[in-house]
């Protein structure tokens, strides 16, 4: 595999590459906390405001029976960002570097694109994550509040003038919040812990019997178990947070030995495994909390935001559980928009070399969010925001094989790797959840185009449809294919 060809000018974020140091003889756990805090920062793309529609739809409509596909779901994204951190530990290189290295120079345009629309799409759930929250907070129109959202700007670039413990602390900080808030409204609700300890048993159970059992008539959802399902894990690994992720953990400098790489690997997985944990728990909180107030209480259609916020505290009451609803919602896009701006970062410099001003950067990567919320709101209202919220879900969906294929061929690869290679076992794992994710994501997108082709009579958009879904489908074989050519013609010129 070819990795020389156009080595970056820069390391990964130059401003803070390295900047904080593990090296330092220690003793005890304070040899620990310096390896600790990349993967907070990664944690929250977990739990920002476009997950929270699949959990409270799967809670509202099946109870505590989808607990176990959020598990499964902290699993695969567990082994994705540890090899995402490998990739950035033991190479010195994100996931947009090692692309640019390695991928010819037309594909990684289009790579490059399409990681930009990923990252827009991104900050866009979450523009309109914090836009509901401010609205259900303060009763503002959702078009202030999406406007509102720009002044986030000045705080992340005070933010890095403080350096990166400082982000990563107020990051914490901000989870801490998500976490507070969903914990006193667990306590609020009572539910009852035997019921959620069966919901870690695997089942997709069939609506109407459930429905039927809990004396709720007439019920069915539009949406059966195995289509939230897949919306709960579809949506929970984020293209962006492959390339963060291998991008953080250079802010770390370690030792170049063996040992000393060996030494951050682990303690960098268990920074992940805490930090994803911490993001599963809340996920859990809030499909517990739809289980328990709307699901045992027969109100099975509760899978928007705005209508949860409503009938919390009725249902619970307490005044108090909407309103740590709505500041929950604040925190989770707030946290999120700080993450998707350093992957815009990343990405931009990785792939191209091209470093602008971080006011710039951070102002064109939220107008790209703003401007399509606005005109969605002025055009159709505030009733149907949800589906530009789920829109957003859909692009994110499309861009996932596009980032997970390429890093497992870095990491498989021995020559650039050496002794730090994942595992046969390793590899057979994470190319299965990457066919698996692929597969789901695809799915699910096949089924929207197939519900347009037949509730639309514009054949300019069908035509379209079906030209992008090819163009896709040949990149996703060529980011598959074009490394193992690679690797083969080195194995030859080595035999040669």
């Amino acid at each position: 595999m070819k990795f020389n060809r156009n080595t970056p000018n820069s390391h990964s974020l130059e401003e803070v590459h390295e900047s904080i140091d593990t090296t330092t003889k220690r003793s005890g756990w304070r040899k620990v906390f310096p390896f600790l805090g990349p993967a907070y920062l990664v944690s929250v793309g977990y739990m920002d405001p476009g997950n929270w529609a699949t959990d409270l739809a799967g809670g509202s409509k099946y109870g505590y029976s989808l607990i176990w596909v959020l598990l499964a779901s902290n699993l695969m994204a567990l082994l994705l960002q540890s090899l995402s951190a490998r990739l950035g530990i033991v190479r010195g290189r994100d996931l947009a570097q090692a692309n640019k290295e390695t991928y010819p120079r037309f594909i990684n345009f289009v790579l490059w694109i399409l990681a930009e629309i990923a990252i827009a799409a991104t900050d866009l759930a979450e523009v309109l994550g914090m836009a509901i929250g401010i609205q259900l907070l303060t009763g503002l129109p959702l078009i202030y509040g999406v406007a509102i959202t720009v002044l986030d700007t000045f705080l992340l670039l005070y933010l890095q003038r403080l350096g990166m413990r400082v982000i990563e602390l107020f990051i914490i900080g901000l989870i801490a919040i998500i976490g507070f808030c969903f914990c006193v409204n667990i306590i609020l609700a009572s539910p009852e812990i035997s019921e959620i300890i069966k919901g870690f048993i695997p089942s997709l159970p069939d609506a109407d019997t459930l429905y039927k059992n809990k004396g709720i008539q007439n019920a069915l959802p539009e949406q059966t178990a195995l289509f939230i399902a897949i919306g709960i894990i579809g949506a929970t690994v984020m293209p962006h947070n492959l390339y963060l992720h291998s991008a953080l953990v250079q802010t770390r400098k370690i030792n170049k030995t063996p040992e000393g790489i060996k030494q951050a690997l682990k303690w960098s997985f268990f920074d992940s495994a805490v930090a994803l944990n911490i993001a599963f728990l809340i996920n859990a909180a809030i499909l517990i909390l739809a289980a328990t107030v709307f699901f045992k209480t027969g109100r099975t259609d509760v899978g928007e935001i705005k209508q949860a916020h409503e009938l919390l505290s009725p249902m619970l009451g307490s005044s108090v559980a909407s309103t740590l609803f709505a500041i929950a919602l604040i925190a989770s896009g707030q946290s999120s928009t700080i993450t998707g701006t350093l992957s815009g970062q990343i990405v931009m410099e990785g792939y191209l070399n091209l470093r602008i001003h971080p006011v710039l950067r951070r102002l064109i990567t939220r107008l790209l969010a703003i401007i399509p919320a606005v005109i969605f709101i002025l055009i159709t209202g505030e009733e149907k925001i949800d589906s530009l919220l789920i829109f957003s879900q859909v692009i994110l969906s499309m861009q996932l094989g596009f980032a997970i294929i390429p890093l497992i061929h870095f990491v498989s690869d021995k020559k650039t790797m050496g002794q730090f290679t994942i595992k046969p076992f390793v590899q057979f794992l994470a190319w299965l959840f990457a066919s698996l994710l692929v597969w789901l994501n695809g799915k699910m997108l096949f089924e929207e185009a197939v519900n347009y082709f037949n509730t639309s009579d514009n054949f300019f958009v069908k035509g379209l449809i079906i030209v992008t879904a090819t163009g896709f489908i040949s990149l996703l074989v060529y980011s598959v294919v074009y490394p193992l050519r690679k690797v083969e013609e080195v194995e030859e010129g080595l035999r040669g």
